[in-house]
């Protein structure tokens, strides 16, 4: 199956996960420091998001978005 458009880029949304989960991690940071979140709320959630985005970053190798047709 290809989902490249005229571009050239892929349309999957899983491609876009490792994106806002990068962008979750600077706005934990931000509201933290801005005492939004608490102190023990960013130290737990900052890592727990960097290893969702491992896992995702892991998993991806298996699209076939890019596979010639």
């Amino acid at each position: 199956m290809n989902h490249m458009n005229n571009t050239g880029h892929c349309k999957c949304p899983h491609h876009k996960v490792g994106a806002v989960l990068i962008i979750l991690v600077g706005l934990t940071f931000l509201l933290g420091v801005m005492g939004v979140l608490s102190g023990m709320f960013v130290a737990y959630a900052w890592p727990i998001l960097l290893i969702v985005f491992g896992l995702t970053r892991l998993m991806g190798g298996s699209c076939n978005c890019y596979a010639k047709s």
